[in-house]
């Protein structure tokens, strides 16, 4: 009964990433027809198409190393499923990064963002792995470091095209969708909230050390590319500890990063603050198997010498 219960749950990770990928896309076709981004039409594509090519490519190598069938066997709604995750990297590398009107940089991030997936996995206590990259953020911060003449995205792209009015329509908007998302399908308020009150607390903290206007600290916080980074990036359920200690411990790990970041004259803190703090947690799963297998170890010649006593 309780296995036919839970086979009728919908789940919620999938469901999330379904609405995520309709989110994204719309956003980067109204984006591109409407509210000013500058990239041009070919990059999104050739990104998709990059990251696409590698997410079956990779799957199919992983599957037959491994005596498994491929996750995008098995049907239309299978393979349009496991396409979401790279559909999501593939639009986001391109919305974010501006690489004038080259398209290597871009397909570079998109491996990037595909290839840490298989790549970088950490071992979980009960069995299995996983991975610890914000697979587009870590292919937009590889991206920066391999490319010095790649920037990020203006932010002014975002709403170029929109005025008075409309440049306060479409954060809240995006707050709102948001929102929603995080607090029906990846549960990830806290975080959010904590990240939220970590960065206002460093910018204040920054202007009182360094005797700096607070409000300019602050200012970051109201722009249309933070908010897609607070309520779509740094909430990656995939990346990010489900339980609310940890939520909040990560929240607070990225902005603690980002003041030492910033405070250091590093451009780009939001994104490598990110990467810094997925590096932090890859470590923190890898000492967590070790504990379990040294733990269950223990266990196992306690078992064996009770055993012996016995006999």
């Amino acid at each position: 009964m309780a296995e036919t219960l839970a086979a009728k749950q919908p789940d919620l990770r999938l469901t999330a990433l379904r609405r995520f990928a309709i989110a994204i896309t719309l956003f980067n076709v109204i984006g591109h027809s409407y509210l000013g981004f500058e990239q041009s039409l070919a990059q999104p594509l050739a990104s998709l198409a990059t990251a696409y090519s590698l997410e079956l490519l990779l799957e199919w190598v992983h599957a037959r190393a491994n005596g498994l069938k491929p996750r995008f066997l098995g049907g239309p709604v299978a393979f349009v499923n496991f396409m979401l995750s790279a559909h999501i990297s593939g639009l986001a590398v391109a919305m974010l990064l501006y690489a004038n009107d080259r398209l290597l940089p871009i397909c570079f991030a998109a491996a990037v963002a595909i290839g840490s997936k298989y790549l970088f996995r950490a071992p979980l206590p009960g069995g299995g792995s996983r991975h610890y990259f914000n697979p587009s953020n870590l292919g937009i911060t590889a991206t920066l470091l391999a490319f010095p003449w790649v920037g990020i995205a203006a932010p002014y792209m975002f709403s170029e095209n929109l005025y008075t009015r409309g440049d306060w329509v479409m954060p809240i908007i995006i707050i709102i969708s948001g929102s929603f998302l995080n607090t029906k399908l990846t549960k990830r308020m806290p975080l959010i909230f904590t990240w939220l009150a970590a960065f206002a607390g460093q910018a204040l903290l920054r202007a009182w050390i360094f005797d700096r206007p607070w409000q300019a600290g602050l200012m970051p916080m109201t722009g249309v590319a933070f908010i897609l980074f607070t309520f779509y990036m740094v909430t990656d359920p995939a990346t990010t500890p489900s339980s609310t200690r940890g939520q909040i411990w990560f929240g607070i790990s990225v902005a603690a990063t980002y003041f030492l970041l910033i405070s250091n004259h590093i451009v780009f803190d939001l994104f490598f603050a990110l990467t810094i703090t997925c590096i932090g947690r890859g470590v923190a799963l890898y000492v967590a198997a070790w504990q379990a297998e040294r733990a269950s170890q223990r266990v196992a010649v306690g078992t064996e010498d009770v055993g012996r006593v016995r006999a």
